[in-house]
């Protein structure tokens, strides 16, 4: 892989709370293509995402993609510290539990509803409206993290919709931003097993289907691979792509039927919950 291919780039990646996620995999690659990065995560995961900014030696800024003052501490922070932006990562999804376990007909909750769809859909919206302003002339590229929203996934339940809007939101923000030059991509990733993911209900059933039914054998530890299609769509090889999804995930999704058998026992991997303060929403798989 070129190692410039986003040499002087100016890309923020959101989302960021422990060193095992798909984000800080972008963040780790995204630099040693050349980028200059800045994170970014909300102020109840703070202490764990500055764990990973002091180690990666990245700077780290407070972003509730819910707060309208953290957005406009960003967008002056964006603006005094580079003066443009090149391209942002949208790695950000949550929602209460009850929304993602049992039955999804029985969990209606208006108000957990709205939390789940602005957190992890129309903030993508928001992102897309701080690139364009501090996007350069020759255009930008925003991608996010997605978890294919074309079925229906066991434990999934409301972010499975929530994921569905965020894959509308991506197209039409493509169709607003591209005559910019601005581009809009998501990139939906097979399971990854991260801490975080050890909170959601069920997620050894996502690790099973990928075991039998990816003709490429998925890792459920190793991001990387996501990252690299990520810092793809961030770099101008990417140039004429837009509205697009694209699917990391060893095949699964284009095959009808398992292509092998679950074996007969397999060890669980140690994926235990993030450490941090109470909060009403638990990250999904694959996505933060």
């Amino acid at each position: 892989m070129n190692h410039q291919l986003l040499h002087g780039r100016h890309v923020l990646v959101t989302g960021v709370v422990t060193r095992d996620s798909i984000a800080s995999a972008v963040a780790i690659q995204a630099r040693q293509l050349g980028a200059e990065v800045i994170l970014s995560a909300p102020a109840r995961d703070q202490a764990a995402a500055a764990a990973v900014a002091d180690e990666l030696e990245l700077p780290l800024l407070a972003l509730d993609v819910n707060a309208d003052a953290d957005w406009a501490a960003l967008d002056d922070h964006i603006g005094a510290r580079w003066g443009r932006l090149d391209a942002a990562v949208h790695a950000v999804a949550f929602a209460p539990r009850p929304l993602l376990d049992g039955s999804m007909v029985d969990a209606y909750d208006a108000d957990g509803l709205a939390l789940a769809f602005s957190t992890s859909a129309a903030s993508y919206v928001r992102l897309a409206q701080l690139l364009a302003r501090h996007a350069p002339a020759d255009g930008g590229s925003l991608v996010g993290l997605d978890f294919d929203a074309a079925r229906a996934w066991p434990t999934y339940n409301w972010m499975g919709v929530c994921k569905a809007a965020l894959e509308a939101a991506s197209r039409y923000v493509a169709r607003d931003l591209g005559p910019r030059g601005i581009r809009s991509n998501l990139v939906a990733a097979g399971p990854i097993a991260t801490r975080a993911a050890g909170a959601i209900p069920g997620f050894h059933h996502l690790l099973d289907s990928w075991a039998v039914q990816a003709p490429i054998p998925w890792d459920p530890t190793d991001a990387a691979p996501v990252a690299d299609a990520v810092c793809f769509l961030l770099s101008p090889m990417a140039r004429a792509i837009t509205g697009e999804i694209l699917h990391v995930d060893g095949g699964h999704h284009a095959m009808a039927a398992p292509v092998r058998e679950l074996p007969v026992e397999v060890a669980p991997l140690d994926v235990a919950p993030v450490a941090s303060a109470p909060a009403p929403a638990v990250p999904v798989p694959a996505l933060a």
